[in-house]
């Protein structure tokens, strides 16, 4: 497996490891501008099902997620076992791919309604770990408001994401 992908992987493990011991109705809180937890979860399910299920496999689950989580959309505080399952489906699906691709898969680009999208996979998968990393940074601070004490201190156990050269 490619080390981006093993970082994605990694990445995610302490996004759910964050999040753990969370109720539904903590995950619907905002504070101030803020995004609820239960948004941020579903978000994220959007990023990778727009990426790795949509544009790298040509299959359409979940395309409700754009109106109710979507970038630019208005704020919402979907129910969080709802928002946890639909995100376990869509990266169960996106490994379908993820888990097969090469490096010199990184380098090529999507192509959607004919046309070349402006970025090629590999950045693609750079800006999907990067993108859990702020909203993992965000759930974090949203637990510190809601006074949860004792949390998971980051970075976690780097021995599953260990550096590797590429293949």
């Amino acid at each position: 497996m490619h080390l981006l992908v093993t970082q994605l992987g990694f990445t995610r493990s302490e996004f759910v490891r964050c999040l753990e011991g969370i109720t539904d109705e903590e995950a619907r809180k905002r504070f101030a501008s803020m995004n609820s937890i239960s948004w941020i979860i579903g978000h994220l399910a959007d990023q990778e099902n727009r990426y790795w299920v949509r544009f790298a496999q040509g299959e359409k689950i979940h395309p409700e997620l754009k109106e109710l989580v979507g970038y630019g959309r208005p704020a919402s505080t979907p129910n969080l076992d709802e928002m946890w399952s639909v995100w376990r489906e869509i990266t169960s699906v996106a490994d379908q791919y993820l888990e097969t691709i090469t490096a010199q898969e990184l380098d090529t680009y999507f192509q959607i309604r004919g046309k070349q999208i402006g970025e090629n996979v590999g950045t693609l998968l750079m800006r999907n770990i990067y993108h859990y990393w702020f909203h993992a940074g965000e759930a974090y601070a949203i637990r510190q408001q809601l006074g949860h004490t004792n949390l998971p201190e980051f970075v976690g156990n780097m021995e599953l994401a260990k550096y590797r050269p590429s293949s």
